[in-house]
Formats: structure tokens, sequence, C-alpha cells
């Protein structure tokens, strides 16, 4: 890449980052620079998106467009800042469950390896959410070298539910030796938010755990920052799609780096900076 190039893609990359920040190895929590993070991207061991709530077939929503104008951004940004892997985060479609297979079809563009959990509009079976993804509610995968865990938390009804702890629980005994573990789930378990649920087991397993790196929550469409449970940061992501939430739509991009570090931000899709 030409000088002017990185430039130009140095530029680009700083318009539309906001919201940057690093967990240290110590715990601490810092601000940091988009120019910062752009001059470190050489030392990144990881990187991944995680975006929620496209509500896909919401009525009198550009769902459509919406799908794939972030689908189109997300794999601009893999040119440029490649990617390990995308997750969604619950929310893929709104309640009926025709909209599954047709969300699928545009996520399917996506030219980097992504995964899927289930929020509380996905009101479809686990049967159905089986057979159109290829694996079941709760997942674990691993994505270059480092454990995921996708967790359901709501049902065909739409209610708001715990994650299974047992199966959590389970997985997480068998990633004891991993040193990080990223964990995604939908519904906000802790009253942060006014559409969380309160499981307080949640967080007391969770603490049992110090190679829990990072938790990721959709669900509330209008935050996009970040909780702090004991040592352990919780993460929002704004929205992709819907007809409310703040007032831009995007995805957040986390970094870990070479030094055990985790910096993340926000990339707003609409091509502004929020103040």
């Amino acid at each position: 890449m030409s000088n002017k190039s990185i430039q130009n893609s140095r530029r680009s990359f700083i318009k539309q980052v906001s919201f940057a920040s690093i967990l240290l190895v110590s715990g601490k929590w810092n601000p940091i620079s988009a120019a910062t993070l752009f001059d470190q991207k050489d030392k990144v061991l990881l990187r991944f998106v995680v975006a929620s709530d496209a509500h896909y077939g919401q009525p009198n929503t550009e769902y459509q467009a919406m799908m794939d104008k972030v689908v189109d951004q997300i794999n601009q940004f893999h040119l440029t800042h490649p990617l390990d892997a995308t997750v969604l985060n619950g929310d893929i479609i709104h309640n009926e469950n025709m909209f599954l297979a047709q969300a699928k079809q545009r996520i399917d563009r996506l030219t980097m390896p992504w995964y899927v959990t289930r929020g509380n509009h996905d009101m479809v079976s686990p049967e159905f959410w089986n057979k159109t993804w290829g694996y079941p509610l709760n997942h674990q995968i691993t994505v270059n070298g480092y454990p995921f865990i996708l967790l359901d938390s709501s049902n065909e009804k739409g209610e708001y539910l715990s994650p299974d702890l047992a199966w959590l629980k389970e997985s997480l005994d068998g990633l004891k030796k991993q040193k990080q573990v990223f964990i995604f789930v939908h519904i906000p378990q802790a009253k942060w938010t006014k559409n969380a649920i309160d499981t307080p087991a949640f967080f007391e397993l969770l603490a049992k755990y110090p190679n829990i790196k990072a938790v990721f929550h959709g669900h509330e469409h209008d935050q996009d920052g970040m909780k702090m449970q004991g040592k352990i940061p919780f993460y929002f992501d704004a929205h992709i799609g819907g007809n409310w939430g703040t007032a831009y739509k995007g995805f957040r991009v986390v970094e870990l780096m070479q030094d055990g570090s985790l910096a993340t931000y926000m990339v707003n899709g609409d091509g502004g900076i929020q103040k």
C-alpha cells in the first residue's frame, strides 16, 4: 500500500471511529484515540466485530437496505483491518420466523467467518434455529485459537431469560486452561438498563473464572458503552437496524493486543463522529 493510500485509510478510520477505549492487563480502563489505534494495528492478535439488532422484517423500516448496508460496511472494514470473525449478537429478525432464511441469505455475503446468537425478537424454535444456522442455541466456537461462547437468552415467545447456567458452567470448566474467553449474550443480565433483567447467579458464576476477558450484549439500541462488574467489562454496540436507539447505526470492533490488553471502539456506519 502506498503512503498516500495509507494516509487516506488512516483518515477514513479516524472519521468513523468513536468511543474507543483500551482495557489494560492491569484491569485499568483508559480512553484511546482513533489515531493511536490505527498506528497499533500491527500489534493485534485477534480482531472481531460485534453487531446486533438488525430487526430484519420489522414493519415500516428499510430492513433489507439496512442489512445490506452493514454487511457492505463490515466487508469494507475487513479489507483494511482484517477480521477473524463477526458475531451478530441477537435480534437478527423481527418476530416472524419466515424472515430468518432471508436474513441469512444477506448475511452470507460477509467475507469472514460469522456467527449468531438468539435475541428476544428471534422468535423461532430451537429446531428451526439449528436447521437455519447449523448449530444449537448455546454454542462454543474457536476463533483464531480463542474460545467464544454464544449464549441463548430468550425463547420462541420472545421472553427475557437468563442463560442456561449449567451449560455455561460446563463450558467454562472445560476452558480453564485458556488465557482468554469471550462471551456473547443478547439480553443484559443486570438492571443497568430499562430492558435488562436481573440474574445475580450469572455474575456469581462468571466471577469464578478469571480468564473471561469480556462479555458482549445487544438488546439496548441506545447503549454503546461499557459497564464493569468486578473485573469483567460488559460491552454494548448500539444497533444496526430497527426504528429506535442511538442516532447512528454502527458496530463494535474488538482487538486483543499482543500485550494482553483489549482495545475496542464503535464504527459509525453512517460515516460521522459521535459527540
